[in-house]
């Protein structure tokens, strides 16, 4: 063989080679789920042979006519040692293996460390090699996309400034408890709609969400429109370039001078921000995606069957509104994400805390019925509910202290996911029966005994609760007229009456956006609001 046949040989064997790429979830620092099936994907040049190395293993596998290729690694056990992942001539370094979660919802979820009251504090100790987070980049995506953007890193004062706190506190917590390396995979976007989130395959699936998918097609057209016309999003683009330099730094000076003296009308920019035209779009600065499916598109659906032990999820808020409605988005969300993983992983999740106002003590519309859709997503198999109902603030929407809502995160997935035998729950409604002129209400998740509690914070300007006697009970007859009830403990139950409803047919607890309530069991968890009856909203 010529000196010349070998050079070209060698240059296009190590064309293709170099060709071999794997999706930004394979990075420096990455964890890999312990004890499971470890999938591993990427693209070569078709036909290329890619070879997969991990420890003591080695697989081939041989890139088809797209390019894709993908093998499938054996289950290891936990490791504080780091590997190395090769794939081709790509070599992955300080891989770590332990749990993996993936965090998802809106801002209550992406809220970061370094906005906690006590930051300093937490972030003073936040060194953990083996404490690690990938975020998810934001992006939107009218189809499934093949690779997203984020980077992994592990946990020290300075990056831990910008993890989810609540993804921090959560991964922090197993850290203690299962001695090993954690991981939280962190995709979230504050104002989202859980629609978004969801795939157009679980939307249409029988029976379709019409209302929902109407929406799409709405959006489809109109993206199809821009698509056709690309000095549409051209234009835009040239309009937000110049209000960003523009308007918007002294729109920003005006509202934190404003902030800090709220004297006189709030600031407003003296010309509108320009909005994306098409809704598929990444959207302007101050909006957040509403379109069904395109933060699913970009952020999950790229990582989907990436081995993990399961879900945390703090999300609502933006559907606060349509608790009639989440009763059907949030199980088809849970259903979609474990169809597109092929697996039936724990799927956790927070119910919302107090916050929003309240114009009578138990409320007609508003955050109580998303509550409600939320447990009753707790019919879907490995599930868990983290009740935060005690941790909110009245006057803001993201409310200042996360660390018992990653506690009680963790709580719930070392009984669903981890089959300890612990008390993980506050209690839960379980039966009514009416008695001589008074309800008695039956619990669940009682742990060691019911008793009155208190919030473990509270928020600025909210008094604090009693603790000589239970509060947020409400009782109500045949007219539908609620008045606050005397409610008395009796072992696994309370007994609700009132001399004002000598035939009570109906009772609620904490059934309003910010409730004043202290049902709690002795471990300290607080119990999820409720109602016996099935009125209409």
């Amino acid at each position: 063989m010529s000196l010349r046949t070998l050079f070209l040989l060698t240059s296009i064997s190590s064309a293709a080679f170099a060709e071999v790429t794997l999706p930004a979830i394979f990075a420096d620092q990455m964890v890999l789920q312990r004890d499971a099936a470890i999938p591993v994907w990427g693209t070569a040049a078709p036909r290329e042979k890619v070879t997969v190395e991990l420890g003591a293993q080695s697989l081939t596998a041989t890139a088809g006519p797209d390019g894709k290729w993908s093998v499938t690694l054996a289950p290891i056990k936990a490791s504080m040692d780091p590997f190395e992942l090769k794939a081709g001539s790509r070599t992955i370094h300080d891989v770590l293996v332990g749990e993996v979660w993936l965090a998802g919802g809106q801002s209550n979820m992406g809220y970061p460390v370094s906005s906690l009251p006590d930051s300093a504090d937490v972030l003073a100790q936040a060194t953990d090699p083996a404490l690690r987070f990938f975020t998810v980049t934001k992006k939107t995506a009218a189809e499934p996309q093949p690779d997203l953007a984020g980077k992994w890193e592990a946990s020290t004062p300075q990056t831990a400034k910008g993890f989810s706190a609540v993804g921090y506190f959560f991964a922090r917590e197993l850290r203690r408890k299962l001695n090993c390396p954690v991981a939280v995979i962190n995709a979230s976007w504050g104002g989202t709609p859980i629609e978004t989130w969801i795939s157009i395959a679980a939307l249409q699936k029988d029976p379709p969400l019409t209302s929902t998918l109407q929406s799409w097609d709405k959006a489809v057209q109109q993206h199809a429109k821009i698509a056709a016309d690309p000095s549409l999003a051209a234009q835009y683009e040239t309009d937000l370039k110049r209000w960003r330099k523009e308007v918007e730094p002294v729109f920003n000076a005006a509202t934190k001078a404003w902030n800090a003296n709220p004297t006189g009308p709030k600031p407003t920019p003296s010309s509108p921000e320009p909005q994306n035209p098409d809704p598929m779009g990444m959207p302007s600065p101050s909006r957040r995606p509403g379109t069904p499916s395109i933060s699913y598109n970009a952020m999950v659906a790229p990582i989907a069957g990436y081995a993990m032990q399961g879900v945390i999820w703090y999300q609502g808020e933006a559907n606060g509104g349509a608790g009639l409605a989440y009763r059907e988005l949030f199980p088809r969300l849970i259903q979609a994400w474990r169809a597109a993983w092929k697996a039936e992983f724990p799927f956790l999740f927070v119910q919302l805390p107090a916050n929003g106002k309240d114009t009578t003590p138990v409320a007609t519309a508003g955050w109580p019925w998303l509550r409600e859709a939320q447990q009753m997503t707790l019919r879907e198999p490995r599930t868990g509910m983290a009740i935060a109902i005690d941790v909110g603030n009245p006057n803001d929407v993201h409310p200042a202290r996360k660390i018992e809502v990653g506690q009680r995160l963790a709580l719930q997935a070392r009984r669903v996911a981890y089959s300890e035998t612990l008390v993980a729950s506050g209690p839960l409604y379980g039966s009514y029966k009416i008695e001589s002129g008074k309800i008695r209400v039956s619990f669940t998740e009682t742990g060691s005994g019911l008793t009155p509690g208190q919030a473990p914070w509270r928020a600025p300007g909210v008094e604090p609760l009693p603790t000589d006697h239970l509060t947020g009970f409400y009782i109500a007859g045949e007219d539908h007229q609620w008045v606050a009830a005397e409610a008395k403990l009796d072992g696994a139950s309370v007994v609700v009456s009132s001399p004002e409803v000598p035939n009570p047919v109906a009772v609620r607890y904490g059934w309003a956006n910010s409730p004043r309530c202290n049902l709690y069991n002795q471990q300290g968890l607080p119990a999820a609001p409720f109602r016996t009856d099935d009125w209409a909203k």
